[in-house]
C-alpha cells in the first residue's frame, strides 16, 4: 500500500493552506510558500510568505517571520509582520513585535515591545522600525 505517491507534475498552488492540527506538535523550524494555520504545537521558527493564522489552540515557542497574521493562541518569540497583526482576544504574546499595522483585540495579553512602521533601509543595507513603543510587562486589555 502506498501512503504517499510521487507526482512530476505537482505545482505549488497559493491558494492551497498548509494546516498542522491540533494534537501536532513539530519541533524544528518550519517555511511555507503559501498559507499556514497552526493550530497544534511548533517548537522553533515560523516563516510564512504570504498569511499565517495561529488559532487558539496554537503554541509557538520561535520567532514569526510572515506577510500577514491572526494570532489567537500562545506565542514565546519576536513577531515580524511586514504588513498586518491581528492580535486576537484569546491572545498571549511573550516577545517583541514589528509591523506596518497593527489591531490588538479587548482581552489579549502582550508582554513585549511594538515596533510600529519601516523605514528607509539603513546603511547596512537592512530596513529599521521607526516609532518604537514600549508597553509595561503583562498588559491585558479587558472590556
Amino acid at each position: 500500500m502506498t501512503v504517499f505517491k510521487s507526482s512530476k507534475s505537482a505545482t505549488f498552488n497559493p491558494q492551497e493552506i498548509n494546516i498542522i492540527n491540533s494534537g501536532t506538535s513539530i519541533h524544528g523550524d518550519v517555511q511555507s510558500e503559501g498559507d499556514l494555520r497552526v493550530d497544534g504545537t511548533v517548537k522553533g521558527n515560523i516563516q510564512v510568505k504570504t498569511k499565517l493564522v495561529l488559532g487558539p489552540s496554537s503554541k509557538v515557542e520561535g520567532n514569526i517571520k510572515a506577510q500577514n497574521c491572526d494570532i489567537s493562541g500562545n506565542v514565546t518569540g519576536n513577531v515580524n509582520i511586514v504588513e498586518l497583526l491581528t492580535v486576537k482576544a484569546t491572545a498571549s504574546i511573550t516577545g517583541d513585535i514589528n509591523s506596518t499595522k497593527l489591531i490588538i483585540e479587548s482581552g489579549a495579553e502582550f508582554n513585549g515591545k511594538s515596533t510600529m512602521g519601516i523605514s528607509k533601509a539603513s546603511s547596512n543595507g537592512h530596513q529599521k522600525p521607526v516609532n518604537p513603543i514600549d508597553v509595561k510587562p503583562a498588559v491585558k486589555v479587558e472590556n
